[in-house]
């Protein structure tokens, strides 16, 4: 009887869970359109950038979106979603001891980007156009070192769980881990928002696994705030895909990947989560191979373009084909990654 109990709990819990997957969804689909009407009214182009992330010029990226930039198409569309998602966290009333530093660090990320879209706003395209590179980084850094002092003065944190081996103790240096684990996912995932419906694809199954991983750690404010921020990114998305309406802009990428990587810190799998990003780990890593290359080997490149979801158009890839197979990397990613986090909970 016990028993039968416990699954009927669990399986309403799932229920419940599940049901914010259709909140943000739906709350994302009413508010797409009066950010829509706005963007087109105030003109929020994205406008072609005359700099690349790695810093040179950008003239085989915008050859390769050159129809692309004949058309206007409005950024800064996270927003949308940013909203959508902190409005049902907090009117649900989830676990504030879950969700509170979460939902923070989301939207304080997402400020940083919406200042920065505004500024791009206002620029030409050119690189320089936006907060600078430092400040933006200093800023987001900034974000991070809360959250990791958070974890580890107010929520004892001091190890990180190795899958297969238990916990490992590390003490303060707990701090700077977790600095590094933000920052890079943030940036990781701002990276990877360079396709029609990238990002977006990406970062739902990234969600998705992590509301599962949550679920299994009994964390459900956690996993229903992972399966809020789905819907959202399933509507929004539906709008993103090629040729895309809007893109979501810093506002959208950096709150995405802040919110993944604290994600990752609050269920101890700071070792899963570069198994269920991969495809961010490959985006930011070869973006950062190219810079070290062009330094210390005279400017010679390994890629035609990075981030590498542009060096497979420069070879020839149609965009679609390059962001419809990166979606499946990431999908068997999130299942390996959920793979390895069953395995290593239960075989420990």
């Amino acid at each position: 009887m016990t028993q039968t109990l416990s699954i009927a709990f669990e399986i309403s819990r799932f229920v419940e869970i599940f049901a914010f997957a259709f909140a943000g969804f739906a709350m994302t689909m009413i508010m797409t359109p009066i950010y829509t009407t706005l963007a087109y009214k105030y003109m929020w182009w994205k406008k072609p950038r005359e700099s690349s992330v790695t810093g040179e010029k950008a003239t085989m990226f915008n050859k390769l979106h050159a129809a692309k930039h004949r058309r206007n198409i409005p950024t800064m569309a996270g927003i949308v979603f940013v909203i959508s998602v902190t409005l049902i966290t907090l009117l649900a009333n989830l676990s504030r001891e879950q969700t509170w530093l979460l939902i923070v660090a989301f939207f304080a990320a997402g400020l940083v980007g919406l200042i920065d879209d505004i500024i791009n706003l206002r620029g030409n395209g050119k690189g320089a156009a936006g907060l600078p590179a430092k400040l933006k980084l200093g800023l987001i850094t900034g974000i991070a070192l809360a959250c990791s002092m958070y974890f580890y003065t107010k929520l004892d944190v001091d190890s990180i769980n190795v899958p297969f081996f238990g916990d490992l103790f590390l003490g303060w240096l707990v701090v700077p881990l977790f600095v590094f684990v933000i920052v890079a996912t943030s940036n990781a995932v701002n990276i990877s928002d360079g396709l029609d419906g990238l990002a977006g694809g990406l970062a739902s199954s990234a969600f998705g696994a992590y509301a599962i991983i949550a679920f299994v750690d009994q964390r459900y404010g956690v996993a229903a705030f992972c399966m809020t921020i789905l819907g959202a990114l399933l509507s929004y998305t539906w709008f993103n895909i090629f040729p895309a309406r809007f893109f979501m802009g810093d506002v959208g990428s950096f709150s995405l990947g802040m919110a993944l990587a604290v994600i990752a810190i609050i269920t101890n799998t700071v070792f899963i989560l570069p198994i269920i990003g991969i495809v961010f780990v490959a985006e930011a890593g070869s973006t950062i191979i190219q810079v070290a290359s062009k330094k210390l080997r005279n400017g010679k490149k390994i890629f035609k373009i990075a981030p590498v979801h542009h060096h497979f158009e420069a070879l020839g890839w149609p965009e679609t084909k390059v962001t419809m197979r990166f979606w499946v990397i990431g999908q068997v990613a999130a299942l390996a990654g959920l793979v390895v986090y069953v395995l290593g909970v239960y075989g420990q």
